[in-house]
């Protein structure tokens, strides 16, 4: 399932004379570059180091590959225990029962599985990065704005994922061990394995799901019983209604984040590889791994409402929570503990390799950066906001999730009208991925894609903020809905405009 050693291309450097070399260490203003070149080239020199970034994967460099790996992927990166902590909101904030918050659970996650299938259809065809493709529909520059949120995103997504990591090694270990050290051993092994590449990202992500399979039922059978399925939701009338979009809503931007990443992960595939099989695999994939794992932290929350030992544990932290469902087990029970917060690294590393990725597409300047460098730059981002954030995870959540889908949807819309109206009938030509006079101009793009954030704004319902039309619909956050709808009314004749004026 793993990429061939020859598909993912290195870059090697000519080697300087040793005289140069003398001469460079000589001369203080450029020898911290040449070390830097010298440390760039011994990297991409080991074996199965993907030198590559955001250059386009021409279909001569591409291998045919095992199209299970597609399934196996997202099942494995989203088969984690970070997944637990956005369903736990539903009982826990918002009131809903077990059943009221199994049923929105499923509706967003099938839905936001969907719209992720769907961006990650592009990478076998076009052999190019998410964000690049997205040149072809939004223009060169207005997907820079795009990159820019995703690399936020990721970065947000690693953060939360680092802390709930160090609060459950932290809660393993009695105390002795603190949550920063837990956050720098998941933020050291990510960086490891994204700045690496995409080969010993698939082999790692080919078996990471096992442990996590495995902690996770012996979970199900040590906390299952605790579990409450019987709690009723404790608001009703036009409130119920508000809790249950705002849930669904919830659920539904997890696995749609991935959306601004998605065609990354393909771009060695044939260019003939069935965009039915990408899509298909791909939702199975999300559907599978979110809807166990969400429907187990759905359980958590409601067992926090009948167990004192478990409302305990839930005042000190979400990990520390997760920890004492284990507490029957004792050590057995630590040590899946452990297994399922040093798990979170498949989840974590997906998103620093994208967000690296896309910090390469925000200019020229930005992309004479090898991939790896952002990695590590990205990741020491990740390791400070984990340490300052480290007691505040939920705070976190309800604050980040609804924000980044506030654009993720509005960006995917216009994609899909772009395709469906503007280029039924039009071949893409990739090869012009770095030509801006080739690609939209993106005035229409961007115009609305801003008019979305207008909708969003006006429906968006969060702590320092509700909108006028969140306050109409009951304080429900409906900002993602009324944003996404107003640019698929405003994208049409403004792009229709553009072509009239620009031809392109």
């Amino acid at each position: 399932m793993g990429q061939p050693t020859d598909t993912l291309e290195s870059t090697h450097t000519v080697e300087k004379p040793a005289t140069q070399d003398i001469e460079a260490s000589r001369d203080p203003s450029t020898s911290p570059k040449h070390l830097f070149s010298r440390l760039n080239a011994h990297l991409t020199s080991l074996s199965g180091f993907e030198a590559r970034g955001l250059e386009r994967v021409p279909p001569s460099s591409r291998q045919k590959t095992s199209t299970l790996h597609m399934l196996m992927l997202w099942f494995s990166a989203n088969l984690t225990v970070n997944n637990l902590s956005v369903p736990m909101l539903g009982p826990l904030l918002m009131g809903l029962g077990f059943t009221d918050c199994a049923w929105c659970m499923t509706i967003g996650v099938v839905l936001g599985s969907i719209s992720t299938a769907y961006m990650s259809t592009r990478g076998p065809v076009s052999g190019c990065r998410t964000m690049v493709v997205l040149r072809f529909f939004m223009g060169y520059h207005v997907a820079k704005l795009c990159s820019l949120l995703n690399v936020v995103l990721m970065v947000g997504w690693g953060t939360i994922d680092c802390i709930l990591a160090g609060q459950m090694l932290a809660a393993v270990s009695g105390g002795s061990m603190s949550v920063v050290v837990g956050v720098v051993i998941v933020a050291i092994l990510e960086g490891l394995i994204a700045g690496f590449g995409l080969k010993l990202f698939y082999a790692y992500e080919r078996f990471a799901w096992l442990p996590q399979a495995f902690a996770l039922f012996v979970l199900v059978g040590c906390a299952g019983p605790n579990f409450n399925a019987s709690l009723e939701s404790t608001v009703s009338g036009s409130a119920l209604a508000a809790a249950r979009l705002t849930f669904v809503t919830l659920c539904f931007y997890v696995p749609n984040s991935w959306a601004a990443a998605g065609a990354d992960f393909y771009v060695y595939y044939p260019e003939n590889t069935p965009k039915w099989k990408v899509f298909t695999l791909t939702v199975a994939g999300l559907i599978l791994a979110f809807m166990f794992v969400n429907l187990l932290g759905i359980g958590l929350a409601c067992g926090v409402m009948a167990s004192s030992a478990w409302q305990y544990a839930y005042n000190i932290s979400a990990g520390a929570l997760i920890v004492e469902s284990f507490a029957p087990l004792g050590g057995f029970g630590k040590f899946c503990s452990v297994v399922l917060a040093l798990g979170v690294i498949a989840n974590c590393v997906p998103g620093s390799y994208s967000a690296a990725i896309c910090s390469q597409t925000l200019g020229r300047y930005f992309a004479k950066i090898p991939r790896w460098a952002w990695v590590v730059f990205l990741v020491i981002i990740q390791l400070v906001l984990g340490v300052a954030g480290r007691n505040k995870l939920f705070v976190i959540l309800q604050n980040f999730l609804a924000l980044m889908g506030y654009w993720l949807m509005p960006m995917i819309a216009i994609v899909l009208q772009e395709h469906l109206l503007f280029k039924t009938t039009k071949e893409i030509d990739w090869t012009v991925w770095s030509q801006p006079r080739r690609l939209p101009s993106g005035f229409a793009a961007l115009a609305a894609f801003l008019l979305g954030w207008t909708g969003a704004i006006l429906g968006m319902y969060q702590t320092w903020f509700v909108g006028p039309l969140a306050k109409a619909a009951e304080s429900s956050d409906v900002g993602m809905w009324i944003g996404t709808g107003f640019t698929l009314v405003a994208y049409p004749p403004l792009r229709y405009t553009e072509l009239k004026l620009c031809s392109r």
